[in-house]
């Protein structure tokens, strides 16, 4: 059965690449404050860093600040992405970055939105509202999820790391590794991942072992301080996969985007080769 995440898979084999290409279009990088300004912004980061991108993740945020142009812009920006997968004969995996959360009829409409009208292949949410507010968007496999666990922001210290007691248990453990366990018992499809911060790689660390076979997108790297050998350290699965790193500003704001995405690329590649040689002594 194909997955999202058996789509993510072949396209990390056709990259070599865990790198995934954030295209947050903050209004003080663009020529114009407008939504026209955000389309080519990010069409000219696509065109420069598609051979190393084994995903794109576009921030909704950035492209509903204009409104009914900006939501037409973001889709804009997603069928672009088809095409450079098409002429490069792989797809490249589409994220969307909307931590949505809610239920029953408006769930329903925000997984619409996001796969049926927007085209993309998976989006982060906040599984806060239980199970039910997640289905919707599990229905069909080749959709993917990215659910909060641990969060990159020094403010997810306020809840995640509270300990919960799960109903039946005596043993108490933090709600980012609660949130873990749920992950892999919903995951029936194969279509659910988590979002797990690279600000924090012995949680992560931690967040892996409770999770052994789920994908991790990992932000952080970069701009927020995550120190990128210790993230694939702590993230990485047994065989050497499971985690996408999301980068933006990092590689949106270098003189040649195309050169930043290329030099991370392959410092992903040594960091995992040296980590691989370091586990076989």
């Amino acid at each position: 059965m194909e997955t999202f995440f058996t789509f993510l898979e072949k396209r990390v084999a056709d990259s070599a690449s865990l790198l995934c290409i954030g295209l947050d279009p903050h209004i003080p990088d663009l020529k114009e404050p407008n939504a026209a300004s955000a389309l080519d912004y990010c069409l000219t980061l696509i065109k420069q860093t598609t051979p190393y991108a084994a995903a794109f993740k576009p921030n909704a945020a950035f492209f509903e600040v204009f409104g009914a142009e900006g939501w037409t812009a973001l889709k804009q920006v997603i069928e672009a992405i088809r095409e450079e997968s098409d002429r490069l004969g792989s797809r490249i995996p589409i994220v969307l970055d909307a931590k949505r959360g809610d239920i029953a009829s408006t769930a329903d409409a925000y997984a619409q939105s996001a796969f049926e009208t927007l085209g993309a292949d998976c989006i982060t949410l906040n599984p806060y509202l239980g199970k039910d507010s997640i289905e919707p968007f599990l229905k069909n496999p080749e959709k993917g999820v990215f659910l909060l666990c641990k969060t990159s922001n020094a403010g997810s210290m306020d809840l995640q790391n509270l300990f919960v007691l799960p109903s039946g248990s005596d043993s108490p453990m933090p709600l980012y590794l609660y949130v873990a366990f749920m992950a892999q018992e919903w995951n029936v499809k194969k279509n659910i991942g988590l979002v797990v911060g690279a600000t924090h790689p012995q949680i992560m660390g931690m967040i892996r072992n409770a999770a052994p076979d789920l994908w991790f997108l990992s932000p952080g790297v970069g701009a927020q301080g995550g120190e990128l050998e210790l993230a694939l350290k702590s993230g990485l699965r047994a065989d050497g996969q499971g985690l996408l790193l999301p980068v933006s500003r990092a590689i949106a704001r270098a003189e040649s985007p195309a050169k930043a995405a290329a030099e991370l690329r392959d410092q992903i590649i040594n960091i995992k080769r040296d980590l691989t040689r370091d586990k076989r002594r």
